[in-house]
C-alpha cells in the first residue's frame, strides 16, 4: 500500500507537508524545494583564497573538475580549500553567485559563456496559484460535455518559432494561433485568447497544459476568457492524451524543421480545417468539424 515504505515514514511525511485540504504531492515537492533553496553566499565568494587559486587554474586551462580535485589533493587537511566543480560552473555563469570573474567562462574548454547547470534549473521555477488536474471537474475527463480543451506549443527549428494549439476534448476539433512575437507568456496569453474567444461562451469550460513557463500568465488568461487553467503533473504528457495525439498529426504539415515564423494565420486555419474533416474513429466515422457544429449549436 505504502510501496515498500514503513507506514510511521508515511505517516511523518503527511503530518509535516499536509495541509487543511489534504496532502498534496506537488505541494510537499514545493516546500521540499524551498526547505533546500540555499541563502548563504558561495563559498568561492567567502574564501578570497580559494578563489585566487581557481582563477589561476583556470587561467591554466584547468577543468573545473581538474581544479576541484587537484585541490583537495593540495589541501587535504583543509575544508576551506575544497570545492566541487558544479559550484565553480556556478560560480562563473550564474550572474547572482557571480564570485569568479565572468570573463574567465572563456577560459574554459568549450570556451561557451551559456551553460544548463546540473541540478536546479536556475532561471526558471514552479508556476504560481496552479490549479491542477486531479481538481479538473469529472466531466471533462469522460468527455461528456464539450468545452474542455487541451493546449501544447508545436516547437519549431531548434525551438526559435512556435504556434499555440489548441484542442476540444469531446469532438478533436483543433486551432491553431501563430505567435509572431515569440513565446513568453504575455504573447502566448494574449494569442490563445484572442483565438478561444471566438468560440461560444458554452464551449469555453476549461483548457489543459503542462507546467511550462509559456503559461505563467494563466490567472490573467482566466479573467480575459473565463476559461479555468488546468495543469498536468510533471513529466506525464499522457494527461494530454488528445493534443500529444493532434500535435502528432500536425508534424504532417509542420515538420520539426521548419520555420513555423514563416507561416502566416491564413495557412494555420488552413491546415486545422484539413484536420477537422478527417473521419476519425473515435468519433464514429464522423469528423471533428461535424462534431464542433454539433455542440456550438447546443444550448446550455
Amino acid at each position: 500500500m505504502f510501496c515498500g515504505r514503513a507506514p510511521s515514514t508515511v505517516s511523518r511525511e503527511v503530518a509535516a507537508n499536509g495541509c487543511a485540504t489534504g496532502y498534496r504531492a506537488w505541494h510537499a515537492a514545493e516546500r521540499a524545494r524551498r526547505r533546500a533553496t540555499r541563502p548563504k553566499r558561495a563559498k568561492l565568494a567567502v574564501w578570497p583564497r580559494l578563489r585566487r587559486v581557481v582563477e589561476h587554474g583556470l587561467r591554466q586551462r584547468r577543468s573545473p573538475q581538474q581544479s576541484s580535485a587537484r585541490l583537495r589533493a593540495d589541501y587535504p587537511e583543509d575544508l576551506t580549500m575544497h570545492v566541487s566543480h558544479e559550484t565553480i560552473y556556478q560560480s562563473v555563469f550564474v550572474q547572482g553567485r557571480g564570485a569568479l570573474r565572468h570573463a574567465l567562462a572563456g577560459s574554459l574548454r568549450t570556451g561557451r559563456t551559456p551553460r544548463r547547470p546540473q541540478g536546479r534549473a536556475v532561471g526558471t521555477g514552479r508556476l504560481q496559484h496552479m490549479v491542477m488536474i486531479s481538481d479538473r471537474p469529472a466531466e471533462a475527463v469522460d468527455r461528456a460535455v464539450p468545452g474542455h480543451w487541451e493546449g501544447d506549443l508545436l516547437l519549431g527549428q531548434r525551438g526559435q518559432s512556435a504556434v499555440g494549439t489548441l484542442v476540444e476534448r469531446s469532438s478533436r476539433f483543433v486551432m491553431l494561433r501563430r505567435l509572431p512575437n515569440g513565446r513568453l507568456a504575455e504573447h502566448v496569453r494574449k494569442a490563445l485568447a484572442r483565438r478561444i474567444r471566438t468560440v461560444p461562451e458554452h464551449l469555453r469550460r476549461s483548457l489543459t497544459w503542462d507546467q511550462g513557463q509559456e503559461m505563467a500568465q494563466h490567472r490573467s488568461f482566466t479573467v480575459a476568457t473565463g476559461v479555468q487553467v488546468y495543469f498536468c503533473d510533471p513529466r506525464r504528457p499522457w494527461q494530454r492524451g488528445t493534443n500529444e495525439n493532434t500535435n502528432g498529426l500536425l508534424r504532417q504539415y509542420l515538420p520539426r524543421n521548419a520555420d513555423l515564423s514563416a507561416l502566416n494565420q491564413a495557412r494555420l486555419d488552413t491546415i486545422a480545417r484539413d484536420l477537422n474533416r478527417r473521419p476519425r474513429h473515435t468519433l464514429g466515422w464522423q469528423t471533428p468539424a461535424a462534431c464542433f457544429a454539433k455542440a456550438v449549436a447546443m444550448t446550455d
